[in-house]
């Protein structure tokens, strides 16, 4: 059950973290309203070293079903787990999400774009091509897994990925900071199309939030394009790990 707990806490730091500095760049009237991609990223990139600094020894910090299913997919978590740390994750960002929704309360009345709202949330395709924006989230998420793996294999001197346990890699020393600095790389060259996701959790949770909070003058959730940043990462997690460990790194 402690995994568990540590997922969802993980997952909601990550989120408050996260979407918390897409709002600061997003909203009407924040001290921070349009500082930039940059910003974003960063601030990312400082969200998910925070996150897995904070239940990385207790979870291994996965905080994505993406990366859950990928370590499953190379034998390195087991799949009775999954269910459990998907839905932790899930429920982790949500409550992240609302969070947020309160930290920003007084803006979100004064932020006439109805797009804006719903972006400091979940993500969205520069250019709507569904299956380009498919393929952008798998290959953002495959080059991300593929790294994180790297991380993992370097840290305990290992070379199969079913060997690697984050618990032991992110118990000590800089592992979590490296992975921060890996988001960050994946959203300065991957986020342009589609914002990264790479993340089901990261995406639907948030998404669910926007649908049911009491937020004045929001848009329609976007369901519709819901599934490229869920299906998008799946896939990528899992290429990312079967290419890790095809190639015997």
């Amino acid at each position: 059950m402690t995994k568990y707990i540590a997922e969802a806490f993980g997952t909601a730091m990550l989120i408050l973290f996260g979407d918390g500095v897409v709002a600061n760049v997003l909203l009407a009237r924040s001290k921070g309203e349009n500082s930039g991609w940059i910003v974003i990223t960063l601030g990312l990139g400082i969200a998910v070293m925070v996150a897995v600094y904070t239940v990385g020894r207790l979870s291994g910090a996965h905080l994505n079903p993406a990366v859950t299913v990928a370590l499953a997919s190379v034998g390195a978590f087991p799949w009775t787990s999954v269910p459990g740390y998907i839905a932790a994750q899930t429920v982790g960002a949500i409550v992240g999400a609302g969070l947020v929704w309160a930290m920003y309360f007084p803006h979100w009345a004064v932020t006439q774009d109805a797009d804006l709202k719903l972006a400091v949330f979940c993500t969205g395709p520069a250019i709507r091509r569904p299956l380009a924006n498919f393929l952008t989230e798998t290959i953002a998420t495959a080059a991300f897994v593929f790294g994180l793996l790297g991380i993992g294999a370097d840290a305990q001197t290992l070379a199969k990925p079913g060997d690697i346990n984050l618990s032991v890699v992110f118990s000590s020393g800089l592992q979590p900071l490296l992975v921060g600095a890996l988001v960050l790389g994946v959203g300065l060259s991957f986020g342009g199309p589609t914002g990264y996701a790479i993340n089901p959790a990261r995406d639907l949770g948030p998404r669910i939030a926007h649908s049911i909070l009491p937020i004045p003058g929001k848009r329609d959730s976007d369901w519709g394009y819901a599934w490229v940043p869920i299906a998008g990462p799946l896939v990528g997690g899992i290429i990312g790990a079967q290419l890790f460990n095809l190639l015997g790194f």
